[in-house]
């Protein structure tokens, strides 16, 4: 249903946020300022103690500097009640006393089939419902006491049913109810035989109802007691109600449950999840006969960020795990993965629980593994790789995997995963005695013939540590908590946050630039969000004091205390405003081109199947030269060249308006009429790299 120019507006105009908010958070009295529409609360979205979360009543947004949750009335509703846009949309709506636009008439006689139909689901429910309870279903209510331990108010808080073996008994207590032929067979409940006649598709069989997002019934699910039948489980057709592929077995209480923090469960059966929810994992979910689709992992996704695939343990149950990676790959995003539980093999959630209670399902949930593990373990379980040629056929196939996910930093968070996993692993291969080639991408031989790094030594094995221990004050240290290529990014994003603390006029001038930046750390990310918010001050102290109510005073103070920051000119000289813009700049443009240049050595890597050609090779070549020119503008430099500043400044801005770290894509072309020619790189350009280690 698409809505009428103006009406959101409309609904917004007559919506309170801060009204909308105030059913799931309790305001900060302290920092809330009701009279300008200024409302701060801990953020409804992630646990926290602090009130990050703040909604501006007058303009109809809120945003959380914690988990960076924005957006309005709509948005709001849709995320704490985990429903759809338009039932959001008709949520505030109601609550506004704003009718809903009308609907087409094709769309409302659509509308009316479906509600017909919906009629029939219910009354054929109520019918299995009623004779579960009677004689013909004593074995039915038997095999579900004993065999799955659900007693007579699960069978009622599940709707559970006994569709009796007379074939024909449901169609004549329908029709007795005024419902047609042609309605029942549509419904999915009933089907025609070649010769025309009616009779129930679900006889002999323990029903249970299928319902869609709100809980309405679409489908059934029939679990037959016969041995001998031809199908156990029989999930009812496809009809104008039902889609098995873009629904799922219990997803409007497992959404209500995620919306409360539980986790989200996705099992193979009816049963499974009917098992986790009367263990009290009442978030779990199941595919109606199908292996996951895309629609049903979007469908996850929308429900809770990282569910969590809990699969029998099987080689089925392997080789649905295995299905579910193929199909997520392309569609990762920043916060949105899958989780793999793994159950002891021949075992499913009910057997799980059955045996050892809901300790023992907890335990394989807490133990659930991120899908670049199991991805790792799809490419080298039961394989050897004692040869550089299979080493070299293990990369070449995670590159493909790799390749296929379209989000650069989670594919670049997956390079680096599939390093550490190399070095383990051949670490240990090594640690064993086996003299084996350390695949680790960039490593080379040490002098002693080990790997760089690796305490390789003549006579030992590789990879085996033969100097001290390390001390805990050393592992403390930034360069040994992150990598050495992240430790200059993080110790910019520092200097570019210090600079700005200590200098609130300058960050006017580069709020573009700012609020474009994206920070690696957490942290660095809250604290680079709150100046953007609170900027405007003259004062430094009083930028602080505001900056802190947000992030707390001991993120800015562990800042400010860091050795490399208390050396920077521009925080030694507070009032020096052109010194803090000149370093801005610089910061700015250093941090843009050494990331361009990772990303181009990353890319490369893909594209190094074969020879290299020259156009990888100019890219990567325009990006080292990007780099060093930016690395030669430091600090010392600028503070020694005196008069020639303005010109040093010159050039700064000079790099940072043609954005030099940018990948040209083709050929350079002749310059047209009153268009520059791309920029190219000149034989005389100088490649070679600084004479000295550049401060940051």
């Amino acid at each position: 249903m698409s809505l009428p120019p103006g009406f959101l507006d409309e609904l917004r105009n007559r919506t309170s946020l801060s009204r909308v908010v105030a059913r799931k958070v309790a305001w900060d009295g302290r920092k809330s300022n009701a009279g300008k529409g200024d409302f701060w609360a801990p953020c409804p979205f992630h646990q926290e103690k602090s009130a990050s979360f703040h909604v501006d009543d007058r303009k109809g947004y809120y945003y959380c500097f914690g988990c960076h949750a924005k957006g309005d009335a709509v948005s709001f509703v849709r995320e704490t009640e985990n429903v759809g846009f338009m039932e959001a949309v008709e949520i505030l709506a109601r609550e506004a006393g704003l009718p809903m636009p009308a609907r087409d008439p094709a769309a409302a006689e659509r509308a009316d089939r479906r509600t017909l139909l919906q009629q029939v689901m219910e009354e054929a429910v109520k019918f299995y419902r009623l004779h579960l309870k009677t004689a013909a279903g004593a074995d039915a209510r038997a095999y579900l006491a004993r065999k799955r331990r659900l007693d007579d108010a699960a069978w009622d808080r599940w709707d559970i049913g006994w569709s009796p073996e007379n074939a024909q008994a449901v169609v004549t207590a329908l029709s007795a109810k005024g419902i047609q032929p042609d309605l029942m067979v549509a419904s999915g409940v009933v089907a025609r035989s070649d010769s025309g006649r009616l009779y129930d598709r679900f006889h002999g069989r323990i029903i249970f109802p299928i319902r869609d997002a709100r809980g309405r019934v679409i489908s059934l699910g029939g679990r037959s007691l016969d041995p001998n039948a031809r199908a156990k489980y029989l999930n009812g057709p496809e009809t104008e109600l039902f889609d098995k592929g873009r629904n799922l077995f219990n997803h409007a209480p497992a959404r209500e449950a995620a919306g409360k923090g539980k986790a989200l469960i996705v099992a193979e059966g009816y049963m499974d999840v009917i098992a986790l929810c009367e263990a009290g994992f009442t978030g779990a979910v199941a595919p109606l006969g199908t292996a996951i689709t895309e629609d049903q992992l979007r469908m996850l996704w929308r429900i809770h960020p990282e569910p969590v695939i809990a699969l029998d343990g099987d080689a089925a149950g392997q080789r649905a795990a295995l299905r579910v990676i193929d199909l997520a790959l392309p569609l990762l995003e920043a916060g949105q993965g899958v989780r793999f539980a793994t159950l002891p093999p021949g075992q499913d959630p009910d057997d799980l629980i059955g045996a050892g209670g809901a300790a023992a399902m907890q335990k394989v949930l807490d133990d659930a593994q991120p899908m670049v593990r199991l991805l790792w373990q799809r490419e080298t379980e039961g394989k050897d790789f004692d040869s550089p040629e299979r080493k070299a056929a293990l990369r070449k196939s995670l590159r493909a995997s790799v390749a296929r996910i379209r989000d650069p930093d989670i594919r670049r968070y997956y390079i680096e995963a599939f390093r550490d996993f190399e070095q383990e692993i051949f670490r240990q291969r090594g640690a064993s005695g086996a003299r084996s080639f350390q695949p680790g991408y960039g490593a080379s031989p040490g002098p002693s013939g080990g790997p760089r790094g690796q305490g390789g030594r003549r006579g030992l094995p590789w990879g085996q540590a033969t100097g001290p221990a390390v001390r805990s004050e050393t592992k403390a240290t930034l360069l040994a908590r992150v990598s050495a290529e992240r430790v200059i990014e993080e110790m910019r994003e520092q200097a570019i946050l210090a600079v700005c603390l200590s200098h609130p006029q300058v960050i006017a001038p580069f709020e573009g630039s700012l609020d474009r930046l994206e920070m690696n750390e957490t942290a660095h990310q809250a604290l680079l969000h709150a100046l953007l918010e609170c900027h405007g001050t003259e004062n430094a102290e009083t930028l602080r004091a505001r900056v802190s109510t947000t992030v707390g005073l001991p993120a800015i103070e562990k800042l400010m205390s860091s050795a490399h920051i208390a050396v920077l000119p521009a925080i030694k000289q507070p009032d020096n405003d052109a010194l803090a813009i000149e370093t801005l700049a610089e910061q700015l443009a250093k941090l843009n081109s050494e990331r361009s240049l990772r990303r181009e050595i990353e890319e490369a890597e893909g594209d190094m199947e074969g020879l290299v050609d020259e156009g990888l090779t100019w890219r990567l070549m325009k990006a080292a030269d990007a780099r060093n020119r930016a690395i030669k503008l430091n600090l010392d430099e600028m503070n020694e060249a005196g008069d020639d500043r303005a010109a040093l400044s010159a050039q700064l801005q000079q790099l940072i308006d043609s954005e030099v770290w940018v990948k040209r894509r083709g050929p350079a072309r002749k310059p047209e009429a009153g268009h520059p020619a791309d920029p190219v790189i000149r034989p005389d350009d100088s490649l070679e790299p600084p004479d000295d280690d550049s401060d940051i």
